[in-house]
């Protein structure tokens, strides 16, 4: 080559050639191959095509220049390696070609195995395996199957129809029943069903076979299953896969054969132990397909004592090597053990915090890394409740608990009934007899996952591990009809609709909905478990990584409150103030009278009196909340909504007032009350007369609450407590409307305070757009700023969050508009930017200038780190996010090293 010819990109590398941290480029399995090959671990020989190629084939829809002469001389290496040829008919070589993004996918993009088999080689195969004509011909039923549903989108329900009606036919439920002529019938029949669907006889050119293969696991890239997933887990959609093309191992050889999957540690509970599934005579799609009930790995042991002292060996090294729990698949072909692959295994929530705290014990990581390896969405799914049983309650069955957690709905027999049900706001269990990769539209959409075959490595069990739901697999007591829409267990028949409760901890299936009760998780927050002197696993792993994450943090958490007891919960889960007391909550149930009084008020004095009836009540309020704060920060919002809102709908008063005018009744008040809600009416109350609006147009109405607030915090601090009340305005918009609120409140203060020592803040919530674009002004009159996100998305993107979001935000995710909810988690291009700016000049205006945020996100995990990087001081959310909010800002302020928790 010329020196100014350009270098030609290199897209494929042999496993030997890569390492573990290059899962960017060779995907996670790729990359993982390659740190076993190099470990001097039993790894089939292979190679690896990178992602970089499957974005260049995406984008242009045809394979990059370079990467088929690549993978001939790759394959040619593999060849001279193996000392046979890809499709010998004499000596044939075999191999498997796999999927392997960067982030684990599991089940969500293709695989096809015995690639190179035709109706010659067939024979060869025989040979190889000293005449095992069965074994030859089970695995060239397996190519056809998996390379025409995977490669050419026949429909799978075809080849498994036609294997039951050959089961049947032969009197059995098990395939390992089939004899090799059975089989060869089989293969015939396969044939005959994918010339039907594709209009051609199956491919018997083996390099074809490969290209096909491998450009069907590139396509599978934006299959719509793997789309769906990436977007419940966050996965970036621009990753692409790697294919791994691996020299085929054979599980199915016979009795001294089969194929498994393993785990260091228990990734249900994070217990140290042998965990795993074995299946004697399959390959490893048998597995995690769940199509044979597995056997628990200890059985190893007396099959294959060899081979299972090995697999433990390999087991620890790689634990050690990874320093983190590691989920293994292996192969054992006739007495010889081959690692098929390994990586960073999913856990539940509850193994991921414990985990963390034994490897911190036995000096693997440090708590910064434990702190790295978990989240809070982890940590909100194990505050959630468990089932309270008793006597009255009797499992009628049991399976593998396979993904913890107390889930009970209506049960359903098919991802799109799940779909459907849950739409309507019903709670569903999605029963199968094993799940596959289009269901997962259902298992998203239902609480619980029910399967009566597979382990705790089949479809079902990881999926559900990986999206936190409770799921029980391999119930084998149950016989589950699909078509009739029914299971029976025992003597019990359950038909769709029909309510099961199910324990992903236990396995255990219950008739009916169980109660439930709070997780230990709950209880340690709420000071009822002492971690000090628990022997619970769980509870100490989540205090010492809770105790580390608060001791890192910079960003302070605050809560959302606006009662005592809201208060008073939020700080046992850990708040260190109120960043939003909403005023407004102490408007309803009986107060609304005075709120109508202070509406229909017809001049100053009735005005005046209504707000004084008003202003002891609000006192009242506001001295519980102080003094359960005892000192705590305490940032009350003045009166935000419209006040119609307190008033009946106009619909149902016109309904009403019409109704008692026919009879004759006296409607004088109920017609004062209809002409001032009409008075009042707006086409789009949350952009009208609302926030400090109201302060502005009612006279005497924030003066109230000021009085009422500052009144409060003298009350306490005279009775011996601590007070710190910040008075917040809201929807201030410009620097004016803010002054002219501020000038009222400080005379109000100034005459209330007086040499009690009290101070109280002013600032407001920056939720217009304008406001934050103006920041460097308001900022003057202003000691604090409070984001309100959620008007601020409102505002930013235009939506009704009341509106928009069951309108239109499904199609805006389908299409990949959103990644997720722009409410659920804040938009960091748009209306993070305005976040940014107003934080920015906010502070460049008063250098003290106190930031924080109040809206939904304050308790999102990914918009905390966004908080914590943009320099805001807290975030304030719900009492039940406070630990999460607790535990995303310690992370936030650690270095991020290690594996990645997703």
């Amino acid at each position: 080559m010329a020196a100014h010819d350009p270098v030609e990109q290199k897209y494929v590398y042999d496993f030997a050639e890569g390492n573990k941290d290059l899962k960017d480029l060779l995907g996670g399995k790729g990359a993982n191959l390659a740190e076993m090959t190099n470990l001097g671990l039993p790894v089939p020989p292979g190679f690896t095509i990178t992602t970089e190629a499957c974005k260049a084939y995406l984008t242009t829809g045809r394979e990059p220049d370079g990467l088929a002469a690549q993978i001939e001389a790759h394959l040619e290496s593999l060849e001279r390696e193996m000392g046979r040829r890809l499709g010998d008919p004499d000596d044939p070589l075999l191999v498997s070609v796999r999927s392997g993004a960067k982030f684990s996918m599991p089940g969500m993009m293709e695989t096809v195995l015995n690639v190179g088999l035709n109706d010659r080689s067939v024979i060869g195969l025989s040979n190889q395996a000293g005449g095992n004509d069965r074994f030859a011909w089970d695995s060239y039923r397996r190519l056809i199957q998996m390379f025409g549903k995977t490669v050419c989108e026949v429909p799978g329900e075809e080849f498994e129809h036609a294997l039951d009606e050959i089961k049947s036919a032969k009197g059995t439920h098990n395939d390992l029943d089939l004899d090799a002529d059975d089989l060869r019938g089989l293969v015939d029949a396969y044939k005959k069903i994918f010339a039907k669907h594709t209009g051609r006889e199956f491919p018997q050119e083996p390099r074809e076979q490969l290209d096909l293969a491998i450009r069907a696991v590139f396509d599978s890239w934006n299959a719509e299953r793997a789309i769906l997933y990436r977007r419940q887990e966050r996965i970036p959609a621009d990753l692409g896969t790697a294919v791994n093309v691996v020299a085929m191992v054979f599980g199915n050889l016979g009795p001294d054969s089969g194929t498994g999957v393993a785990f260091t540690r228990d990734p249900g509970s994070g217990a140290q132990g042998i965990y795993g599934d074995y299946l004697a005579n399959a390959q490893g799609e048998d597995v995690v397909a769940g199509i044979r009930n597995t056997v628990p790995l200890q059985e190893l042991e007396q099959l294959d004592k060899t081979s299972y002292d090995q697999l433990l060996g390999i087991m620890a090294r790689l634990e050690e090597h990874y320093k983190d729990l590691c989920d293994i698949e292996f192969t054992i072909e006739r007495g010889k053990l081959w690692m098929l692959q390994t990586r960073v295994g999913k856990r539940t929530a509850a193994a991921a915090f414990v985990i963390a705290g034994q490897l911190v014990d036995e000096g693997l990581i440090d708590l910064d890394e434990a702190l790295h390896r978990v989240n809070g969405a982890q940590l909100a799914q194990l505050m959630f409740p468990r089932f309270q049983l008793d006597h009255e309650f009797e499992a009628v069955a049991k399976g593998i608990g396979a993904s913890p957690g107390a889930a009970s709905g209506k049960v359903v027999f098919t991802s799109a009934r799940a779909v459907e049900l849950a739409a309507e706001g019903e709670s569903v269990i999605l029963v199968r007899r094993e799940t596959n990769p289009d269901d997962l539209n259902g298992m998203i959409a239902a609480k619980g996952i029910l399967t009566s075959r597979g382990g705790k490595t089949s479809h079902a069990a990881v999926v559900a591990r990986g999206m936190g739901k409770t799921c029980v697999s391999g119930a084998d007591e149950l016989d589950v009809n699909v078509p009739a829409k029914k299971f029976t267990v025992g003597d019990h028949v359950v038909n769709e609709g029909d309510v099961v409760s199910i324990d992903g901890t236990t396995g255990k299936v219950y008739l009916g909905e169980v109660p439930v009760m709070p997780s230990e998780v709950v209880q340690y927050f709420e000071g009822e478990l002492d971690p000090e002197n628990t022997d619970d696993a769980l509870v100490r792993s989540v205090h010492r990584i809770m105790t580390h994450a608060d001791a890192a943090r910079r960003l302070r958490v605050r809560t959302n409150a606006d009662t005592g007891a809201d208060a008073a919960r939020a700080r046992r889960f850990g708040a260190e103030g109120i960043g939003l007391c909403r005023t407004e909550h102490m408007f309803l149930g009986d107060r609304r009278e005075l709120v109508e009084r202070l509406i229909l008020a017809s001049g100053e004095r009735e005005r005046e009196d209504a707000l004084a009836a008003l202003l002891p009540l609000q006192r009242a309020d506001f001295i519980e909340i102080f003094r359960e704060m005892d000192g705590l920060p305490v940032t009350v919002r003045l009166i935000d909504p419209p006040l119609h809102e307190f008033l009946p709908p106009l619909e149902q008063l016109a309904v009403n007032v019409a109704v008692a005018q026919e009879r004759g009744e006296d409607v004088a008040k109920e017609e004062a009350l209809l002409a001032a809600v009409r008075r009042m009416h707006e086409e789009n109350p949350m952009l009208g007369l609302r926030g400090v609006r109201l302060g502005l147009v009612i006279p005497g109405l924030f003066a109230m609450q000021v009085r009422a607030i500052a009144e409060a915090a003298v009350a306490v601090v005279r009775d011996g407590g601590k007070a710190c009340p910040e008075i917040m305005v809201p929807l201030v918009g410009a620097v004016q409307e803010l002054e002219t609120v501020r000038a009222e409140a400080e005379r109000i203060i100034a005459e209330v305070v007086g040499d009690s020592g009290v101070e109280v803040l002013i600032g407001t919530m920056i939720e217009v757009p304008r406001a934050a674009l103006t920041a460097g002004q308001i900022a003057e009159a202003a000691e604090f700023f409070s984001f309100g996100t959620n008007d601020l998305t409102q505002m930013g993107w235009g939506f009704s969050r009341d509106d928009v979001e069951g309108a239109f935000f499904w199609r805006y995710l389908e299409l990949g508009i959103f990644g997720i909810s722009p409410f659920e988690s804040i938009d960091t291009d748009g209306v993070g930017r305005l976040v940014r700016i107003a934080a920015e000049e906010g502070r460049a205006a008063r250098p003290g200038l106190k930031l924080g945020v109040c809206g939904e996100h304050g308790g999102d995990p990914d918009s905390v780190h966004f908080f914590h990087e943009v320099g805001l001081d807290y975030v304030s959310c719900s009492p039940f996010r406070v630990p999460v909010a607790r535990l995303e800002a310690g992370r936030a302020a650690i270095t991020t090293t290690g594996s990645d928790s997703r």
